[in-house]
Formats: structure tokens, sequence, C-alpha cells
């Protein structure tokens, strides 16, 4: 498979990095603010699963580390898999979150601007969450 086409969305949060990773990198708080992921995960055994439009997917999520890093790899029914980088960095005292959003094959470049748009609608909602 060649390089897919990437894109970084992030937005700035008034609350320190640490705080943050520690509310978004835990699955169970994920369907608060990742509405792709809204019906709830439930754990199963070191992966969790959810139900959403595409049938279950499941979730593994990268170990808990002091660097930020909440990486997922999502495999969907038909077997494929979607890396998923997500990173909490430092920014003054508050923090920067970043996901990279990759073009998929077969993807338009319309399907890809609303994937964007939906990503940043997300990082929007974390943001509301812990600027409270």
């Amino acid at each position: 498979m060649s390089t897919m086409t990437a894109k970084i969305v992030h937005i700035s949060i008034d609350r320190h990095w640490k705080e943050v990773y520690g509310f978004a990198g835990r699955p169970e708080n994920m369907p608060l603010w990742a509405s792709g992921l809204a019906s709830g995960l439930e754990q199963d055994g070191e992966d969790w699963v959810a139900k959403g439009i595409l049938g279950t997917v499941r979730v593994s999520f990268t170990p808990r580390n002091e660097f930020g890093v909440i990486d997922h790899t999502v495999t969907i029914e038909s077997g494929l898999k979607v890396y998923n980088a997500l990173r909490v960095a430092p920014n003054g005292n508050g923090c920067e979150v970043m996901f990279t959003l990759l073009k998929l094959p077969g993807m338009t470049d319309e399907q890809f601007a609303a994937d964007a748009a939906h990503v940043l609608k997300d990082l929007s909602t974390l943001k509301s969450l812990m600027e409270r």
C-alpha cells in the first residue's frame, strides 16, 4: 500500500495536558466526546467493542504512557483496520490535541473533508468538556 494522504486535525485546550490525557485516554470516557463511539465501549479482554452504524467494531488502544499518546486501531466487521494517531501535547499551561486523519483508499475528497470536519467537531466537544 502506498502512503495515504494525511491531515492533522487539532485544537487547543486551556487545561493542563496531563488532565486532558487522563480524561481523553480512558476508553470509557470516549463516548462522551468521540461521536463515532457514542454507543459506548465495552471491554473485551485488552480490546474494547462498540456497536454502531458500521456494525460491531473492535478498538485496540496503545498502553497508557507518559507521552500523551492515545493511538488506537479500529477494526470493522469487514476486517478493515484503521489506525488512528491521537496525541495530547503540552502547549504552555494548556495543550494541543492532534488527530492524524488518513484518507483511506476509495475515499473521495468530499468524504475526506467530511471526516476532517467530524473529527474537529469531536475535538471541540472534548474542549468544551475539559474547559468547564
